[in-house]
């Protein structure tokens, strides 16, 4: 072999190697125990804290955070958990539409006494903020970065009383080749089938870009019709969002079906703004979305928008009782359920 082309394959071969160079660490935020996955390559670092809920709260590309966190550190954040990054509602997401459920033909009341379940129509689950999680595994190598961490629902008896199923989660965060993907794992381990009602509730920016210069896109051909409540009422009716939309003047609060998807099964939901694009891309098992863009108090655009994956529309285990969606997904028991939702950028 001729010694240019042995040298020409030696820097390939090198850069590949450095191209698959992925770290993953257990460190500290201000204090707070914290997981890294770093792709230097495309320029990507994730940021977990599993003892709040154990969500991403950064997912820097080239320094920018495309995740919307409004705390000046991660020690803020513990001390006053609000929604923001990625976080998880489980084990029902968004709204319920009265203070208990239904499961396999049985009523199960909230014990509104315990403080862990609030309102009229209780929302987002018990564990958004959970200090529950417990890392796993955390491994950076050629393939990827990538760190699981586990939820025992069932050793917690304020947890049992409000959701009576033996069950536990596994969630995984791996980067990618500058794509971020969270799996998560229900086992459950009770007599009795149960309910799947879970979610995520991302929040997603261009960063330096106001929201008003953002454009969206909902890849949904029907969307849910819901009361005064944001309460699905189990009718529908035809998309009428433009392909392409323009954030501008408009607010959502609005849940999605009947999601177009690509040829690996996946529903790509968007914002972009100039050469800058970050998708959100949800797999077959969340066949529903919530896309919210409030407004403030002042009626100034929020900076962010959410395209939460959810395993079925709001409140779908008690409209799945009254007969109004037959599309509720349940775990057998011993049986398991497993899905992910993917996150990649563009142009940054």
């Amino acid at each position: 072999m001729r010694p240019v082309l042995i040298l020409a394959l030696s820097f390939v071969a090198l850069a590949q190697d450095k191209a698959q160079d992925y770290r993953a660490e257990r460190t500290t935020d201000h204090g707070i125990p914290v997981v890294r996955l770093t792709d230097p390559t495309n320029g990507v670092e994730v940021a977990i804290v599993p003892s709040v809920g154990n969500t991403a709260y950064e997912m820097n590309v080239h320094g920018k955070n495309i995740l919307y966190f409004p705390y000046a550190d991660v020690s803020e954040f513990q001390k006053n958990p609000q929604l923001s990054g990625i976080p998880f509602l489980a084990p029902w997401a968004n709204r319920l539409n009265e203070q208990d459920f239904w499961a396999n033909g049985k009523k199960y009341a909230f014990d509104m006494e315990l403080g862990n379940v609030r309102g009229a129509n209780p929302i987002h689950g018990l564990l958004s903020s959970s200090p529950y999680w417990q890392v796993v595994s955390v491994a950076g190598d050629k393939r990827s970065a990538r760190t699981t961490s586990r939820l025992e629902f069932w050793r917690y008896p304020e947890l049992m009383a409000q959701w009576p199923f033996a069950h536990e989660y596994e969630m995984t965060y791996t980067l990618k080749d500058g794509v971020l993907e969270v799996h998560v794992t229900i086992t459950n381990l009770s007599n009795d089938p149960m309910p799947v009602a879970i979610g995520f509730h991302p929040y997603y920016r261009i960063p330096d870009v106001p929201r008003d210069q953002w454009t969206g896109h909902i890849p949904a051909r029907r969307r849910v019709v819901a009361d005064n409540r944001l309460i699905p009422t189990g009718e529908y009716r035809a998309m009428d969002i433009p392909e392409k939309f323009p954030l501008q003047g408009r607010t959502l609060d609005d849940g999605f079906i009947d999601l177009q998807r690509d040829a690996d099964g996946r529903a790509v939901f968007s914002i972009e703004s100039g050469k800058m694009k970050v998708e959100a891309l949800f797999g077959p098992k969340y066949p529903a979305a919530v896309v919210w863009e409030p407004n403030g108090p002042n009626g100034q655009p929020q900076p962010f928008i959410c395209f939460e994956p959810m395993s079925g529309i709001t409140s779908a285990v008690n409209l799945a009782h009254e007969g109004k969606y037959p599309d509720l997904q349940t775990i057998p028991p011993g049986g398991k359920w497993s899905e992910s939702f993917w996150i990649r950028t563009t142009g940054f």
